[in-house]
């Protein structure tokens, strides 16, 4: 029975897993709740601010680093464990505890806030030009968004689309249906470690390695499915080509510097005829990679909402193996 170790209490953990969908997907990120009270993620980075801080500095040598790092990311792993058992506990022990795990989940899950960042992208780039096409991509996006144009700020809205599909959708519904509010909790923390210190730059290649690490692992089984998700996707919007992001996915999948980023891009790549990834500039490094895809590297707004329908059904997708689960129980 799904999630492990999580099961029992007055609420079934399916229920709360797909209520919190569903609230997310309407409701997304309210700013006006999060100016009021810190979001949840913000708080695991401050933590990770903090030992960054204290414990990556300079004079150390990098074994030392490494070693700093490793303890970092194995304990605030096993912090959020054991303050997700205490969220499973009240669920279990009092008959309204699993109202707050469902609040807990939708912070934690960013259907919608995706939708509207990548959203923002094509707004911008039809609106304000290059300029506003590169303000509102950063957000979204690592690498230096001065050295794109207005092709290489549509693809990378692309490729943020399809990873974080992976990343922000169903890796969190994966870890939970698998454990429970833990198994979520902790990948979150993982996740969130990858994406403020898993970097290859001189500060965080030896102390941010162990994050990277433990990110790659958890997002094994995720990333396959996303990039299977993704590929049915591409069945429902126009010039789809399903059969094309399965075979893209299959061959061009190792062409990421990523294990398992390859695998939601190029299913998106081979879904919408693009070309995706190649060379791109990072804050302090350049990454050499291979393009994913080969389709029109010359990606344009419409590709953009392209794109996000192919994300909006793959979620919808995910969200119907959560019904299937739950009706598997009866």
């Amino acid at each position: 029975m799904f999630p492990l170790f999580a099961t029992g209490g007055p609420a079934d953990p399916l229920m709360v897993l797909l209520a919190a969908l569903i609230i997310d997907a309407v409701l997304g990120d309210p700013p006006w709740l999060w100016r009021a009270v810190p979001h949840p993620v913000a708080l695991i980075g401050r933590v990770i601010t903090f030992f960054d801080h204290r414990l990556n500095r300079d004079s150390r040598t990098p074994l030392d680093r490494r070693l700093r790092g490793v303890v970092v990311a194995s304990g605030m792993t096993l912090a959020a464990i054991g303050l997700g058992l205490c969220v499973t506990e009240l669920r279990r022990r009092w008959d309204w505890g699993w109202t707050i795990e469902v609040v807990l989940i939708w912070t934690l899950i960013a259907q919608r806030s995706l939708f509207s960042h990548v959203s923002a992208v094509a707004r911008a780039l039809e609106k304000d030009g290059l300029a506003g096409g590169r303000r509102a991509v950063s957000m979204i996006v690592g690498r230096d968004p001065e050295t794109l144009d207005e092709h290489g700020v549509a693809r990378a809205a692309i490729e943020s689309c399809a990873e974080n599909y992976s990343d922000a959708v169903v890796a969190p519904v994966v870890w939970y249906v698998l454990f429970g509010f833990p198994g979520l909790l902790a990948y979150k923390t993982v996740n969130t470690m990858d994406s403020m210190i898993g970097h290859r730059s001189e500060r965080y290649l030896e102390f941010g390695m162990a994050a990277a690490r433990l990110d790659d692992g958890m997002n094994l089984i995720p990333a396959r499915l996303s990039g299977i998700l993704l590929s049915l996707a591409a069945l429902f919007v126009p010039k789809g080509r399903p059969l094309a992001a399965l075979r893209v996915m299959w061959r061009d999948h190792g062409h990421h510097r990523s294990p398992n980023s390859g695998w939601p891009e190029s299913a998106m790549a081979g879904g919408l005829d693009l070309s995706l990834a190649g060379p791109r500039r990072y804050p302090g490094y350049v990454a050499q990679e291979r393009w994913i895809g080969d389709g029109r590297a010359r990606a344009t707004v419409a590709d953009i909402r392209r794109a996000l329908m192919v994300m909006a059904v793959a979620c919808l997708l995910d969200g119907g193996l959560v019904i299937l689960l739950v009706l598997a129980q009866f």
